[in-house]
């Protein structure tokens, strides 16, 4: 029997004069790569963030690493333990912390959120360093690295405590094409382990690769899903059609130095 491991039932959430997501119900089974895609704009990232409780919603109900989240005010990070621990996430623009070193970055939360002993903490970073191609660059700041390079940091630190659950916010955006298949690898390799991978991306070359499944997003709601090669290839649904048409096929990525 397949276990879920995030459940979205009935989102809603609004900007000001705008709703960005509109009702919507997506379910993430333990150990799939699932995809989600949309036009630029349409609340993907948005939902990540809901997902890890940063950002409120109006309605609807989010079951994610033996957590529920309910509309209004966000909970209290002390309520959030379980949460940190169980879901990791790596935005677009990584968001790593100016001051600390790549290696520090890592080893923030499971030192100071996990009470790994900080030996131990530092040898799983550069494990985790080693894998994703920049260990040399553990001593490097942010400012330092190339955004290639931090975006990989940011993957580590999001690995950092193990979760069940890792969102990534374009995550093909800075890298170049050896690195670009990579990070495909390791994440194919995570989900074969167990890991469950819920990806925002336009690029659909990355996507036929490498994800399971398919979940597009579109008027606030997932219109459309199933697997990969069916939904890109065979579906007959309007919003994936305009999504397929007006964003690359190829899904060139920027060069990273």
């Amino acid at each position: 029997m397949n276990e879920t491991v995030l459940s979205i039932a009935g989102l809603r959430l609004s900007r000001p004069g705008r709703a960005l997501i509109s009702g919507l119900d997506l379910c993430v089974e333990r150990g799939e790569f699932v995809a989600l895609m949309g036009l630029s704009g349409g609340g993907k990232t948005t939902l990540l963030r809901a997902i890890v409780a940063l950002e409120p919603f109006e309605a609807g109900l989010i079951q994610v690493a033996g957590t529920c989240l309910r509309p209004g005010p966000l909970p209290a990070q002390s309520q959030l333990g379980g949460l940190r621990r169980g879901v990791g996430i790596v935005f677009q623009f990584h968001h790593l912390f100016a001051h600390l070193t790549a290696l520090e970055n890592v080893t923030l939360a499971p030192i100071h959120v996990g009470h790994v002993a900080r030996e131990a903490a530092e040898r799983r970073a550069r494990e985790l360093l080693e894998s994703l191609g920049v260990l040399a660059r553990a001593n490097a700041l942010p400012s330092q690295l190339s955004g290639g390079e931090a975006q990989r940091v940011a993957i580590a630190r999001a690995l950092a405590t193990d979760p069940a659950l890792l969102l990534l916010d374009e995550p093909t955006a800075s890298l170049d094409p050896a690195r670009r298949e990579e990070l495909g690898a390791s994440l194919r390799m995570l989900q074969a382990n167990g890991r469950t991978l819920l990806v925002t991306t336009h690029d659909h070359a990355f996507v036929r690769q490498f994800a399971s499944r398919v979940a597009i997003l579109a008027d606030g709601v997932v219109v459309d899903q199933g697997d990969t090669a069916h939904v890109l290839d065979h579906s007959r649904h309007p919003a994936t059609r305009q999504l397929l048409q007006s964003t690359p096929r190829a899904g060139r990525p920027s060069p990273a130095p």
